[in-house]
């Protein structure tokens, strides 16, 4: 090849000294460029999207498992403890355990005093003296600080005031509760 033209005026070329020049600026300019270091668009903080394909790499336009995506939106707008609270209610089994949860359930979550219903008052005394037992197990499956204390009752007696001829007292006298 010829060795490249010395920078002359492009008004003065014509035809293909004209092109020559041209491609021997651009190819000037190239070699320029590639001495200097790149820095790469894109990137997950630039906010510029990535062209291309992603290569053989970890890329963060790779699909993503649903459950780490799901993990990181929960962080990032602070719903940690609503799900917590949720996990009390929707794996009470696992939470308690298969006996345990066979024989109550969680009524209502507040400030943390978690209401649990027994099946019946004997259970409500057995669960009322295995209350700290309980806390531990909670805490330890959805976090501390999430149920702070339990409220235990047993079963919910039928009502007795119904009809149009009520007499005021106390109701029939019988082991509901």
């Amino acid at each position: 090849m010829d060795k490249p033209a010395e920078p002359v005026a492009n008004d003065q070329l014509v035809g293909p000294e004209l092109a020559r020049a041209v491609l021997d600026a651009a190819l000037a300019r190239r070699r320029e460029a590639a001495k200097t270091p790149r820095r790469r668009a894109g990137g997950p903080g630039s906010g510029r999207r990535l062209r291309g394909y992603s290569g053989p790499g970890p890329d963060p336009r790779d699909p993503q498992l649903f459950g780490a995506m799901l993990e990181r939106l929960v962080k990032a707008r602070g719903w940690e403890k609503p799900k917590a609270e949720a996990t009390v209610f929707g794996a009470w089994e696992k939470v308690v355990g298969p006996d345990i949860a066979a024989h109550s359930r969680p009524m209502k979550l507040e400030g943390g005093i978690l209401e649990v219903e027994a099946e019946s008052t004997a259970w409500a005394t057995q669960l009322r003296m295995l209350a700290a037992t309980l806390l531990r197990k909670i805490a330890g499956e959805v976090g501390n600080n999430v149920v702070t204390r339990l409220n235990i009752h047993g079963p919910a007696a039928p009502s007795w005031s119904r009809g149009t001829r009520r007499v005021q007292g106390r109701g029939p006298r019988d082991t509901y509760g």
